[in-house]
């Protein structure tokens, strides 16, 4: 009974040396050993912070080649230690090592061509009217330097100063028009209205791989979407709602209800926008969800879209650019998650300057016969006087890809 005892520890401890050696064996021959003799990296390693860089764009050359060629974070100022794996010459795995600085190398902001014009006696304060926004900081320095009075008409030379926490600037000389309102004498002709044709955009522009439709608000009325479907639209974009003001009450649009059901009912795709003044995540989220609650019964086959034109009261928000990029996205998360499709609206300037950052679907508002925007969009508003059966007054005519 001893010698069995005896024997089975014995066993015992040979069989755990033969784990503790093989397992050091297999330790020394798949660990990873940090080397960072195998590559060269590039002589500036400083880069403007929220860039979209990975790994091999700091490498200038590699004895071999880098296994994950992961993104490197930049929404953060300062020094970011960057690790990855690459196969060195004799194909063997090794961790390099590197760091970059991060920096704010953007100049703010100033949304202002060389004139701006204010009637006689107008209650505004045109360093916040006037939008000067930084990528990174949320309150930048912007003022106005020169003498200038809203109550005396006159031109006034002025120079619009911005400045960020780094230390980057950016100025815009501008003349500043007071001028007293000209009573207005007569109606003018009908050859000064234009207007645009549905069956014209839909001759010029429907194919196998468009749809052409309209997007309305209470602005239009009642409309006669048996009419509307009869003229060939094939999809309407419609307003679920606004807020009020920044912080205000999220309003139904009181013609809603009747659009989204008239509109199903005649078998056109439809999709939804909400107008929004969020100054926070937490404010888009709660945008999303009460956008969910009136949309949730029916049958939305086109993205749900994040409006934001808010920009003369942008100065009061303290929002970066990045900031407000996060905005949006918060209101794109929640609806997603519930199982819709997204996507952002914005004027052509403003996508490339204000949401730079945006990587969502895109719905172009451009008013041009040929949009040079140069990235990608899903839907084009292409004017906002369209004229089509159903609607009386003008209504947006919308270009969607498939």
């Amino acid at each position: 009974m001893f010698l069995n005892k005896k024997k089975i520890i014995i066993i015992s401890a040979i069989v755990l040396v033969v784990i503790l050696v093989v397992s050091l064996i297999i330790y020394f021959n798949t660990r990873i050993v940090e080397d960072n003799s195998g590559f060269t990296l590039k002589d500036d390693l400083t880069i403007n912070v929220y860039s979209d860089v990975k790994v091999k764009d700091f490498i200038k050359d590699i004895d071999g080649k880098v296994v994950d060629n992961k993104k490197v974070d930049t929404t953060f100022l300062g020094t970011v230690d960057v690790e990855f794996i690459y196969l060195n010459k004799d194909n063997k795995k090794r961790k390099g090592t590197f760091e970059v600085e991060v920096k704010d190398l953007e100049e703010p902001l100033i949304w202002l061509s060389n004139s701006y014009s204010v009637r006689v006696g107008e209650d505004v304060n045109l360093e916040e009217e006037i939008l000067c926004v930084d990528n990174y900081d949320n309150n930048p320095s912007c003022k106005i330097t020169g003498d200038y009075d809203l109550n005396t008409a006159g031109n006034y030379s002025l120079v619009y100063e911005a400045e960020d926490s780094s230390g980057n600037t950016e100025s815009v000389d501008f003349t500043l028009y007071v001028y007293e309102p000209r009573e207005v004498t007569g109606g003018g002709s009908s050859s000064d209205v234009t207007s645009t044709d549905f069956n014209t955009i839909l001759t010029e522009h429907k194919s196998d791989d468009t749809l052409v439709g309209i997007d309305v608000s209470k602005w239009q009325g009642a409309i006669d979407f048996a009419k509307v479907k009869e003229a060939g639209a094939e999809f309407v974009m419609i307003r679920v709602g606004h807020q009020n003001g920044v912080g205000g009450d999220y309003i139904l649009d009181p013609y809603f209800k009747r659009n989204i059901k008239a509109a199903i009912d005649n078998d056109l795709e439809v999709g939804i926008y909400f107008y929004s003044y969020a100054d926070s995540k937490k404010e888009a989220k709660e945008q999303a969800e009460w956008v969910i609650k009136q949309i949730k019964d029916y049958d939305i086959t086109l993205p749900v879209a994040f409006d934001f034109e808010s920009f003369t009261s942008f100065n009061s928000m303290n929002l970066s650019l990045y900031q407000l990029n996060e905005v949006a996205e918060s209101y794109f998360s929640v609806l997603e998650d519930a199982g819709y499709d997204t996507m952002l609206y914005g004027s052509k300037n403003y996508l490339n300057a204000i949401w730079k950052y945006n990587t969502n679907k895109v719905w172009l508002a451009h008013y041009t016969d040929e949009t040079d925007y140069d990235k990608d969009y899903m839907m084009w508003q292409l004017c906002q006087d369209g004229v089509i059966d159903g609607i009386n007054g003008y209504v947006d005519i919308d270009i969607l890809y498939k």
